[in-house]
């Protein structure tokens, strides 16, 4: 096989599939170069779902007329200049590839100014060349234009989700560095309409009430550890403002936006014994570090660093925020629940609980089904989690919580085929406030969450109040289901979001594990599960109802080899 050298169309088609993956990728590059260009005020806007056009204005040091068409030259860049300031890189951009990447997949327009030249340039490039290059006037600082993203690359563009889906991935990366960079002033404009607006004041907590609300930045706890290497700082919510995922959730490392596993398990082990099973916190924890200590230059999107001291890291963060945890007084006992006191009344104890529940909204039947268990005659529950039946072909174990999403979830589903669904009007309207991410899916999905039931409305910029929920949630908290569904709903198809949310009810909606039940309810919940179309798993797949024939039993109890 003979070598040869790739042409250079191609090596850059190569190039703009690792850095530009989908239009947030275009936003995140030229948010960090705007930051880097020392902006204190920088403006996105995204149409089309940022297919159509992103254009990200700033007020930094702009580019000289003479560098402006350098700008644009693969591994062209002002941030370093030898093999040793890669290894010391203190800045968000450094290799060169963004503005080229950018150009190889969509049409480029750029307006800049520095302070010392009396007009700004205007640059045009199509299809990666110069097509237009002149002097314009314009205040300082840069503005990039890009249009059609991926028009002539059809395979790419087939692999973007909705619009709605594609501009909530875009609002978590101005969110993330609106969180980075409090001194700076983002603004976001979504479909002609303001997702997110910080005021650029240096407070943290401002931008996390124009994130996630005002609550939410008042209960946020300050977190700080210092060393002589390695400082930690940010804030952490306390364990009752969980939320499901880690959308919440941001790591960075001096102020570069990361992923990291590493520290995410680090924020994990330091709520440890304080959340419920399928709960993360809410954290913004940035690690100040010098820069010879951490890679920034092992992801082609720079999403991703390696510490020297990977030890040193983890250690630092859980210890900050789990100092943090500790004083505010708030650790809780463990979620693990003690078996029932079984007294002298034998194996099987049912106590009454102090309150009474319908497992179904009361005027809304179970779906008919096809009868795929047979009629079972309950004989108690076992640690507090499975109901013990007999049935006339052998002893069944029912996990109740798994049973109890499968009678919500076909009731949900009935119903909202039906005659529309069984709502709750809440006494009071609840105040709901989304972050930008979670703003843009709701403009998606609200025609399915009023089909199971939601009934919201727009109080102005992002914030909705909630009149009405689903009959099945009863007492769970309304506001944080709400952000739960929206959060699962996110890279899920539009076509698949009435079920996704459907299942998300009923798992929030559904009897827990740990909880004693009284004979009427065992009997009834076993009535409703025959009942149902597919009894024997629940909407997440997992099986409801372990049987054990008279076969089996005999086998265990060496009646039978």
């Amino acid at each position: 096989m003979e070598l040869h050298v790739l042409p250079p169309e191609v090596v850059s088609r190569i190039a703009a599939g690792e850095v530009v993956e989908r239009p947030a990728s275009v936003v995140k590059e030229l948010v960090e170069n705007a930051l880097d260009a020392g902006a204190r005020k920088i403006d996105i806007e995204c149409r089309g779902g940022g297919v159509e056009l992103i254009c990200v204005a700033d007020n930094g040091a702009g580019i000289a007329s003479a560098h402006v068409e350098m700008a644009f030259l693969r591994h062209a860049t002002s941030k370093i200049e030898s093999l040793d300031d890669l290894v010391h890189v203190q800045t968000l951009g450094f290799r060169g590839e963004a503005l080229p990447s950018i150009a190889a997949v969509a049409d480029v327009e750029v307006s800049t100014r520095t302070d010392d030249e009396e007009s700004g340039s205007y640059l045009y490039l199509h299809g990666g060349e110069v097509a237009q290059h002149e002097r314009r006037p314009r205040a300082r600082g840069t503005t990039i234009a890009v249009r059609r993203l991926f028009r002539h690359f059809p395979a790419r563009l087939k692999f973007l989700k909705s619009e709605s889906t594609e501009n909530g991935h875009s609002a978590q990366v101005v969110s993330q560095y609106a969180l980075a960079f409090p001194s700076v002033a983002f603004s976001l404009l979504l479909e002609d309409r303001i997702a997110l607006r910080t005021p650029g004041n240096g407070d943290m907590r401002d931008v996390i009430a124009q994130l996630y609300g005002a609550e939410m930045a008042r209960a946020m706890i300050r977190v700080e550890r210092d060393s002589d290497s390695l400082a930690v700082t940010g804030l952490a919510a306390p364990a009752s403002l969980s939320r499901v995922g880690r959308g919440h959730q941001s790591t960075f490392v001096n102020h570069r936006w990361v992923r990291s596993p590493l520290l995410n398990k680090a924020i994990d082990d330091a709520y440890h014994g304080l959340l419920q099973e399928g709960r993360n916190a809410v954290a913004i924890v940035n690690i100040q570090i010098p820069p010879d200590r951490v890679d920034v230059n092992v992801h082609p999107s720079k999403a991703q660093v390696k510490f020297a001291d990977e030890q040193q890291a983890f250690k630092a963060v859980r210890e900050a925020v789990r100092e943090a945890m500790e004083r505010t007084q708030v650790a809780t006992e463990s979620r693990h629940l003690p078996l029932p006191d079984r007294g002298d009344q034998g194996a099987w104890i049912i106590s009454e609980p102090e309150t009474q529940f319908p497992f179904t909204p009361a005027g809304a039947p179970p779906t008919e089904g096809t009868g795929a268990l047979p009629p079972l005659r309950v004989l108690g529950q076992v640690l507090t989690t499975y109901i013990i039946a007999e049935g006339p072909d052998g002893l069944y174990l029912i996990d109740q919580h798994a049973a109890h999403e499968r009678v919500v979830y076909d009731g949900l589903t009935a119903r909202a085929a039906g005659h529309g669904p069984d709502v709750q009007g809440l006494l009071e309207p609840l105040a709901v406030e989304l972050s930008p991410a979670e703003d843009a899916l709701l403009a998606a999905v609200k025609a399915e969450l009023s089909e199971l039931g939601f009934s919201l409305e727009h109080f102005g910029d992002r914030s909705y109040l909630l009149r009405s929920v689903p009959a099945a949630i009863k007492d769970a908290d309304a506001g944080a289901m709400l952000h739960d569904l929206l959060h699962e709903l996110s890279g899920v198809s539009h076509s698949d979001a009435f079920e996704r949310l459907a299942i998300t009810v009923a798992c929030h909606s559904a009897v827990r594990a740990g909880r004693q039940l009284t004979p009427d309810e065992m009997r009834q919940l076993i009535q409703q599960l025959e009942r149902c179309a597919q009894p024997r798993t629940c909407p997440h797949g997992r099986p409801t109802v372990v049987r054990f024939d008279a076969a089996q039993l005999e086998k265990l109890f060496g009646r039978r080899v």
